[in-house]
């Protein structure tokens, strides 16, 4: 099954502005929660950029990916920079 039937992007954004205008202070909460039972598998928090950046990539890996697959390549992932 692919990874977007199984889990569910969440974010929250510390203010409205697109992340290239946003303050290098703002911090944005990206999180894969599981569609079956509710649950928060993958979080991060991120200045807004990053998170811009982790979004695609995310979003690409859950459509291309099976939900194995897409665990194993996110589990324990540093996404700092």
């Amino acid at each position: 099954m692919r990874a977007n039937r199984a889990y569910h992007l969440i974010v929250s954004r510390q203010g409205l502005e697109p992340a290239f205008l946003s303050s290098p202070e703002r911090l944005d909460r990206i999180e894969v929660v599981s569609i079956d039972d509710g649950e928060v598998v993958l979080y991060w928090d991120l200045p807004a950029k990053q998170a811009s950046r982790l979004l695609r990539t995310l979003r690409a890996d859950l459509a291309g990916l099976d939900e194995d697959e897409f665990i194993s390549r996110w589990e324990g992932a540093d996404v700092e920079e």
